[in-house]
């Protein structure tokens, strides 16, 4: 559902609420017009308004439990509505007693309230809902921040139990309606007791089990000449040992440099296996602003400032009994550490694997691919060399691979040659959500830098509230939790991939409020006059809003 079709949803919702809160106070004003409200109509207008303005409340408390319980985050939206309708019959509760019942005299109004136990706490409950009706609207939340509001709100559960007071006092001999909704105010305001703590618990356990998303150095142990334009990088840890962080085959590093005295940020896949913990390799063709920096400085026993991992381009094995890869020149690397690691650790499935190169000097790993294909007949692999037999066909592709109608396929290349191919695959039956593609381009260039008026990051221990403004959730952050981190913890979905500001798949539009981000490749000049952000280095200075 799109933004605007949810917002269209929302207002229905919110007037169909106002219309069937006003419903009951209509048929109210006509029986009191046809004088139909019994012998002490006076008495039974106070009542009735009353016992509605405590329905809508206790109606408006049970939308959070109801929301987490069927899921439907949309009811967020009538929450104000109930509590507006509320507020009015109260008010019209208090307003007939005082018009019609004490015969508009504040000195009888007055003592009744100082002399009357009852109506002190029902006084005291219509005092304390002015606040929060006066800051009801859209503006008065903004205004006041998303924190602070939600904190004057909670007082709705003071607001609730006076009034279930204040209905107990008032009858003589059936308490049994007040101290049903008594009960039904403790069972609410318990759930959001139950479910806060538990919130926390998950939140702790999410932590605990969460792998972190490694930064440090690591020491570039060995360069190898692959081609006369790719070379092989080898990284171990400084320390000696394994590595300090785990992967999956086809995820990939980032990489922070120093070019020119201007910190770049460059991702590339790890071409080696998850298999081998000792060490883990990248194989760069010297081409772009970033790998011609690498091939050209870089020196054996440099250290290199690397987090990892990243990426949803992975093939673990038991996807699948077989799996084809296709590559398009250095689009090898995610392919050879799919095939070191089923290799590696025996996998029994069927491997296909096509590599398309324009020259025979462009071909990378051919020693190794024709070593692993010897000694495992799984594997088997198809370089096509496009100067020679031109471009890899349909057929070529159904005399290589029995049976090729379904995936899964990875695929991993130029963007020109994955988008034909692509629709080459599709085209031979293979369906589209089987098929599965990777790529890094340079980030593009940008005309201007960052602002530098941001705003300070937030003090320690002080925190700043995100709400998501399509999911209707709000989440409390300190200064070191991202946008992203507190999206996962609050159960709203923003697509991410590398973590580290480089691919630009967290942009999320910022609608009030500031950030902070680490790092912002991936954000061009009219990304930045949309009001986007990237989510995984965006961290709130203030309270703040997002499009999520």
């Amino acid at each position: 559902m799109s933004t605007s079709e949810r917002i269209v949803d929302n207002r229905f919702a919110k007037l169909l609420v106002t219309i069937n809160a006003c419903v009951p106070a209509a048929i109210l004003g006509w029986d009191a017009m046809h004088h139909q409200l019994g012998v002490n109509d006076i008495n039974f207008a106070i009542r009735t308004t009353g016992l509605l303005g405590l329905v809508c409340l206790v109606l408006s408390l049970a939308i959070t439990p109801l929301r987490r319980i069927t899921g439907w985050q949309s009811l967020i939206a009538i929450r104000r509505n109930l509590g507006v309708s509320g507020f009015c019959y109260i008010a019209a509760h208090f307003f007939i007693f005082y018009w019609w019942d004490r015969a508009r005299s504040a000195s009888s109004t007055i003592h009744e309230i100082l002399t009357r136990e009852y109506l002190w706490f029902g006084f005291g409950a219509l005092v304390l809902m002015i606040p929060l009706a006066i800051t009801s609207t859209d503006g008065m939340v903004s205004r006041l921040g998303a924190k602070r509001w939600k904190l004057l709100h909670r007082l709705t559960y003071v607001i609730v139990l006076a009034g279930c007071v204040h209905y107990f006092l008032l009858v003589k001999s059936d308490t049994r309606p007040p101290l049903a909704f008594t009960s039904v105010v403790a069972l609410l305001l318990g759930f959001r007791v139950v479910a806060r703590e538990l919130d926390v618990r998950r939140r702790r356990a999410k932590r605990a089990a969460k792998k972190p998303f490694w930064s440090g150095q690591l020491k570039l142990e060995r360069i190898v000449q692959e081609t006369h334009d790719v070379k092989t990088f080898r990284f171990v840890d400084p320390n000696g040992g394994s590595l300090p962080f785990e992967h999956v085959a086809g995820q990939y590093l980032n990489l922070a440099l120093t070019i020119d005295g201007k910190p770049v940020k460059r991702s590339y896949t790890i071409a080696s296996p998850p298999t081998r913990r000792a060490y883990c390799e990248i194989s760069v063709k010297r081409a772009s602003y970033g790998s011609k920096h690498l091939h050209d400085t870089w020196r054996e026993g440099d250290l290199v400032k690397i987090s990892a991992p990243a990426g949803k381009f992975v093939f673990r094995g038991d996807e699948s009994d077989r799996v084809v890869l296709i590559a398009g020149g250095i689009g090898i690397t995610p392919m050879m550490s799919v095939t070191r690691s089923l290799t590696d650790r025996g996998w029994h499935g069927a491997i296909y694997l096509v590599f398309s190169v324009r020259t025979r000097a462009d071909v990378v790993f051919e020693a190794e691919l024709e070593d692993l294909k010897a000694r495992h007949p799984n594997l088997h692999v198809l370089v096509a060399v496009t100067s020679e037999v031109g471009r890899v066909s349909a057929d070529m592709l159904r005399g290589f691979v029995p049976d090729f109608t379904r995936g899964p396929v990875m695929l991993c290349g130029p963007d020109a040659m994955m988008t034909a191919m692509r629709a080459l695959l599709v085209g031979i039956g293979i369906a589209d959500g089987e098929i599965h593609q990777e790529a890094f381009v340079s980030p593009p260039a940008i005309s201007e830098t960052p602002s530098a008026d941001e705003d300070p990051p937030l003090p320690d221990g002080e925190t700043a509230t995100i709400t998501f403004a399509q999911s209707g959730i709000t989440a409390e952050v300190g200064n070191e939790t991202s946008v992203l981190e507190a999206a996962e913890e609050a159960g709203v979905a923003i697509p991410f991939e590398c973590r580290s500001g480089i691919c630009g798949q967290c942009k999320t539009r910022l609608v009030h409020g500031k950030v902070r981000m680490d790092a912002q490749d991936a954000l061009t000049n009219h990304d930045r006059a949309k009001g986007l952000v990237l989510a995984c280095q965006a961290h709130p200075t203030r309270d703040c809003t997002l499009d999520a």
